[in-house]
């Protein structure tokens, strides 16, 4: 895995924290610009640029055929919108570059694994993307938990919840904020399902490695490193 660089265009400060942490987790430099979208393309021409972010959750998609053609024309540059519900059906997909696109309620753990699928598809995870606690081995590249060399039989919401406590160990974190963190800003199911999720996941852990993911009596749940 190699260092990319990434430019990403918004004028919402809470939008530059959230990625800026995604980032922190990644082999990227990313460049913040608060211009209108065109402006960002002028960008292309200063740095090697791997990768263009787009916060589309309130701005106007009306440039995308300009953007589109920029980028196209480039050859290398990918794109990833972030979009909000409601602006969905305004939105003009590229056809001739390689891109994603997320919902702004997207939680953390899937705009990690999107982004990086998106920079390195297929290849290998380097040292940085293991975390590894006693006999348990978490794969940041592939999303894949093993203990004593087995992989999990996980779903994707219980790695997504395991991989978060993980790396952020020693912390204890409410239903809701889970919630928030790991299914997306807007779910609407009730927060109980992350006690389920918690106790599915701790099933497969083991009784030894269930331990470390404690409940907090009236607060929620932490990993404890």
């Amino acid at each position: 895995m190699h260092h990319k660089s990434i430019i990403v265009s918004t004028k919402n400060n809470d939008m530059v924290k959230r990625l800026d942490a995604v980032f922190a987790k990644m082999d990227v430099q990313a460049h913040f610009l608060s211009a209108p979208l065109l402006v960002a393309l002028q960008e292309l021409d200063k740095i090697d640029l791997d990768l263009l972010v787009l916060d589309g959750t309130k701005e106007s998609f009306a440039d995308m055929p300009d953007i589109e053609s920029n980028l196209a024309n480039d050859g290398s540059t990918k794109l990833f919108i972030l979009v909000a519900e409601a602006l969905l059906s305004h939105v003009r997909f590229p056809a001739r570059l390689n891109f994603d696109f997320a919902l702004d309620s997207v939680g953390d753990a899937e705009l990690h694994v999107r982004l990086h699928q998106l920079l390195w598809p297929g290849e290998e995870a380097g040292s940085s993307d293991f975390i590894r606690v006693g006999d348990l081995t978490l794969n940041l590249a592939t999303y894949q938990v093993k203990v004593d060399g087995v992989v999990l039989d996980l779903t994707y919401l219980e790695y997504a919840l395991l991989a978060f406590l993980i790396t952020h160990p020693g912390r204890t974190y409410s239903r809701d904020a889970l919630l928030r963190r790991v299914w997306g800003f807007e779910y609407y199911g009730g927060s109980r399902t992350v006690d389920v999720h918690v106790r599915r996941v701790r099933s497969k852990l083991g009784p030894e490695l269930a331990q470390r993911l404690e409940t907090v009596r009236g607060v929620g749940y932490l990993w404890s490193a």
